[in-house]
Parts: C-alpha cells; sequence; structure tokens
C-alpha cells in the first residue's frame, strides 16, 4: 500500500524529515507544517522551493492539511468573519495543491456538541437543536469550491469537532450530496475518544468509496477521566484492531494513502525518537 509521513510529525524542517523518509523508503509527504507556517501560510517563493524539494527527492504530496473549520462553534455564521477567514485559507491551500501537485486537501468541522440526534424524549430534552443543520452550513461552501477548483476534500475524524466518528462523517458527505468531492479522512485513534470501535464498526461505515485518507496513531482514551495518552503503536487500544484493518484495506484495493502521524515521544518530547519506534511496527502492519 502506498505509504507515507505527516512529515513536520518528525520535523518541521522539511529537508530533515525527507531524509528521514528516505531512510525508512517511505514515499508519500502529507504537509501540514513546513518551518513555522502552516499551509495556506507560505510565500509563493517559499511554496516554489517546497515543491522543487519534494519533486527532487521523489516525494509526492498526499494531502495538505491546514486545521480549517477548526475551532469554529455552531454559533459561527456562514460567510461570517470568522468563516470567511477559514475560506479564504482554504483557497489558499488549494492553489498550493496545484502547485505541489496534492490531490487532497483536508478539513475540519466545527466545535463538538454532544449529542446531535435522539428519540424517545432525548429529541426534546437533550438533542443540540439545529446543531447539526449549522454544521452543514458552514461546511457546503467549501465544497462548492472545492468543486469550481478542481479539488478533493477529505474531512478528519477529530477528537472535539462535530465529525468525530466514521458515522458522522459519512452522514455529513451524504446530507451534502458531497461524494463527489468530499470524502473522509480516517483517524481511527480520534475516534476512539467517542467510542466508534474501528473494526469492525468504523471500518464498514467507510465502504463504497467514502475513506480518502488514513491517519494511523495509537492511543489510551480515558473518557470520563478527559484524559488522551499517546502510545507508541501497537501498545494502546488499537493494537488488536490494526491488522484486520490492514487485511480489509488490501481486500478491498485500497488506493489512498495510509501516513504515520507521528505524535508519539518516548516521555523526552522528542517526536522523532517517537517517530523511529513506531516506523518498523507502521511498515509491518501496513506495508
Amino acid at each position: 500500500m502506498k505509504l507515507g509521513v505527516i512529515t513536520d510529525g518528525i520535523s518541521r524542517n522539511l529537508s530533515h524529515s525527507v531524509d528521514v523518509m528516505d531512510e525508512f523508503d517511505l514515499t508519500y509527504a502529507e504537509l501540514q507544517f513546513v518551518g513555522e507556517k502552516e499551509v495556506g501560510d507560505h510565500s509563493v517563493a517559499e511554496i516554489a522551493e517546497i515543491d522543487r524539494l519534494l519533486r527532487d527527492r521523489g516525494k509526492p504530496v498526499s494531502c495538505l492539511s491546514r486545521h480549517i473549520f477548526a475551532g469554529l462553534t455552531v454559533a459561527n455564521k456562514a460567510g461570517d468573519d470568522q468563516h470567511t477567514k477559514h475560506m479564504d485559507a482554504l483557497r489558499r491551500v488549494i492553489d498550493m495543491a496545484h502547485i505541489v501537485g496534492s490531490p487532497l486537501v483536508r478539513i475540519m468541522t466545527n466545535k463538538k456538541e454532544q449529542i446531535l440526534f435522539g428519540s424517545g424524549g432525548a429529541e426534546k430534552w437533550n438533542v443540540a437543536h439545529g446543531a447539526w443543520d449549522k454544521t452543514l452550513e458552514l461546511i457546503a461552501p467549501a465544497c462548492d469550491v472545492a468543486r469550481d477548483a478542481g479539488i478533493r476534500l477529505v474531512v478528519e475524524t477529530g477528537n472535539g469537532t462535530m465529525v468525530n466518528s466514521n458515522y458522522t462523517a459519512r452522514k455529513l458527505i451524504d446530507d451534502l450530496n458531497a461524494k463527489d468531492v468530499l470524502q473522509v479522512l480516517w483517524d481511527p485513534a480520534n475516534n476512539c475518544w467517542c467510542h466508534e470501535r474501528a473494526w469492525p464498526e468504523g471500518y464498514d461505515e467507510l465502504r463504497g468509496g467514502y475513506c480518502g485518507h488514513i491517519h494511523v496513531k495509537d492511543v489510551l482514551v480515558d473518557s470520563p477521566r478527559a484524559k488522551l495518552e499517546v502510545k507508541r503503536l501497537g501498545e494502546g487500544q488499537l493494537a488488536d484492531q490494526f491488522q484486520p484493518i490492514a487485511d480489509a484495506l488490501r481486500e478491498d484495493i485500497y488506493e489512498g494513502v495510509i501516513s504515520l502521524e507521528s505524535v508519539f515521544h518516548p516521555g523526552n518530547g522528542d517526536f522523532e525518537a517517537g517517530f523511529r519506534l513506531c516506523i518498523d511496527r507502521f511498515k509491518a502492519l501496513f506495508g
């Protein structure tokens, strides 16, 4: 399968990250922060240098991953100042994607309201009325922009966002009638927080062409204590689920990229060291 890494999980020095990618025979570069800037904030000259470096080193870009729409709430409206800032950033990232040849641009969703749907009384007393529809209104313009630009978006299943499971990601795509331009960026570790089991339940939600990109890391969540611990790959609560997921991806001929999200460190804040502790396990599973 196509394997890569979110480069700033190794280093924000892109040249060094590419050196490490070569060391472990990783091909696909997912860009989030390069230097001190998030994608979408680089100058024309800086983008040209990023593009030149990656092309010279044979590292195609898998996805440009800015935190578009993260931090918005249901109090925001499409077209207000904050939403407009995110839409402007989206356009800048799309422009960069055309230059560096990225087929995908990541978006997020607004902050989570806990109960979106309900019945048996919950629809009156517990549901955050209108929250889901407001989310659709915030995301729909992004789909229109991407359609016009000929680029595909992926919405990440994120911690603390309205789309925090494969179920809600698929529902977003279906409710927007946007499968032509929007797929899921599946981060099964993030989905642990809402207790969606990655295999088989989470995987089954994505059947039928909904999955466009995957992030891999391992975690241990304790929702009652509001605590999250990133674990060495294969030592968290996804340890028994990675292999059947990898087998199913091969059987289903998944054509997207799988990025190692290197957000683990061995207690010393050294994320490159964490990468080195996880990469062999990542390749053994998905390589």
